[in-house]
């Protein structure tokens, strides 16, 4: 999928790519990611995804892992910005409300009957209120979080721009 991402100092934009990545440019833990991304890309089920621009695509911006359960709802394993992207000192912004987002246009395009447009995934619980204030997720039970819908729709026209064919 095709998106914009725009320079953190700069607001310059860059046409980037969210698409699945081979086993070969998985990131490395030594190269400060917090999630052992070779490890999860060997769990039966997993699809990883990068984020990269078009004029660097070796270098990744963010990680995505998503798993489909019975064939029917879209769950969000793990997401992880790239260190070079953490904070206001950043490369660039917004790269998790990207992925998400992405994640969103998978849960409308892949979920079925009661799942069609819903998103699962389990939050850190320091991060529950940034998924709720920020991204308008919802608390199913404990750290069981969601976005639904109307939710996945906003966020998909905040970060990709798509006007919702859903």
């Amino acid at each position: 999928m095709k998106i914009i991402l725009k320079n953190t100092k700069t607001d310059k934009e860059k046409e980037a790519t969210i698409s699945k990545i081979l086993k070969k440019d998985l990131p490395l833990k030594k190269d400060g990611w917090q999630f052992n991304w070779r490890q999860l890309y060997k769990i039966e089920g997993a699809e990883i995804y990068k984020l990269s621009t078009e004029e660097k695509p070796k270098m990744i911006e963010g990680m995505l892992m998503l798993t489909i359960f019975n064939e029917e709802m879209v769950f969000m394993n793990n997401i992880e910005i790239a260190p070079h992207n953490y904070g206001s000192k950043g490369v660039y912004k917004e790269v998790a409300g990207c992925l998400i987002a992405f994640s969103c246009v998978e849960s409308f395009e892949r979920g079925k009957e009661g799942y069609n447009g819903f998103l699962s995934f389990d939050s850190k619980t320091k991060l529950i209120e940034l998924y709720q204030n920020k991204y308008g997720a919802k608390i199913a039970m404990g750290n069981k979080m969601y976005f639904d819908p109307v939710a996945g729709k906003a966020l998909m026209k905040k970060y990709l721009n798509i006007d919702s064919k859903y």
